[in-house]
Parts: C-alpha cells; sequence; structure tokens
C-alpha cells in the first residue's frame, strides 16, 4: 500500500489480474463527502481500468463510518460479489469519537473478513486532519480507493 515513503509502482499496477468476470460491492459513507467521493471516484475508475464492466461495480452509500459494517454485511449476504469494498473517512476532532469510531470499524471489518466467504478490503482513512485525509484521497499521497481496487481484484482471484 502507499504510504509517504512509497507508492504503488506501475510494474506492480501491471500485475493486477483482469477483473473483466468480477463483480464488486462498494459501500462508501456520507460523511466526509469531499474526502470519501474522491476516493469512490479512484476506487471505480481502477476498478473499471482492470476491466470490470461498470455495470458490475455497485454501490451503496451509509450515513457514517460506523454503518460501513452493517453495509458490507449486507452486500456479504446478498449481492453474489466477488470482494466488497468500504471506503469512508474519519478525522480526530476535539473528543474520543474517533478513537471509538476506528476502532470499531477496524473491527467489524475483521470479524466480517474472518467470517465471509468473500473478502471485504477496508478504505477507512483515519487522519488528523482534513488536509491529511484529501492527500490520500488523490492528492499527494496518491487515492486510497485506487490501492483498495487494486486490493479487491487480488483478494477475489485469492
Amino acid at each position: 500500500m502507499a504510504t509517504a515513503l512509497r507508492k504503488l509502482s506501475e510494474e506492480e499496477i501491471s500485475k493486477v489480474p483482469d477483473a473483466s468476470n468480477m463483480c464488486f460491492g462498494i459501500v462508501v459513507s456520507e460523511w466526509n463527502s469531499e474526502v470519501t467521493n474522491a476516493l469512490l471516484n479512484g476506487a471505480v475508475s481502477t476498478l473499471e481500468k482492470h476491466g470490470a464492466l461498470p455495470e458490475n461495480i455497485h454501490v451503496k452509500s451509509v450515513p457514517g463510518s460506523f454503518e460501513l459494517i452493517y453495509g458490507a454485511h449486507q452486500m456479504t449476504l446478498n449481492g453474489g460479489y466477488d470482494a466488497i469494498i468500504i471506503l469512508g473517512s474519519v478525522i480526530r476532532g476535539e473528543t474520543p469519537h474517533f478513537d471509538y469510531i476506528c476502532q470499531g470499524v477496524t473491527y467489524g471489518i475483521a470479524r466480517l473478513n474472518a467470517k465471509s466467504e468473500i473478502p471485504v478490503v477496508y478504505g477507512l482513512l483515519t487522519t488528523d486532519t482534513l488536509e491529511q485525509a484529501i492527500d490520500r484521497a488523490g492528492g499527494k499521497l496518491g487515492n486510497k480507493g485506487d490501492e483498495c481496487a487494486i486490493v479487491a481484484i487480488k483478494m477475489a482471484k485469492f
């Protein structure tokens, strides 16, 4: 995955399997929509770039990041997907709410991965500032949505 020290290389991207016969579910949080819409655009364009048909990419919105767990769970039960991607953004505030949401979503998605028949890819940005989130949603540090799409394709092939 990309970090401040390392972004995905073109060589790594070229090794992504063909996704033309795959179906993906994406659950995206409406909270911090400036960030989550950019993540969503990155994920969808990357899936399509690797062959996924637009009609095989199903996007559902939930109000906030905590609801990503429920949305992803419903998709694992009802969709016939090869992989699910969750996309959200939690930005630290002045209260411990940030910690509870981040821990809850992380635990919930990890639990889904352990129990589900299909992979659920974790695309929750947990940043201190809006600027840090924007940097990771198409800014100077790349787009975590792109990375999640690549992970989803590779895990669907697993």
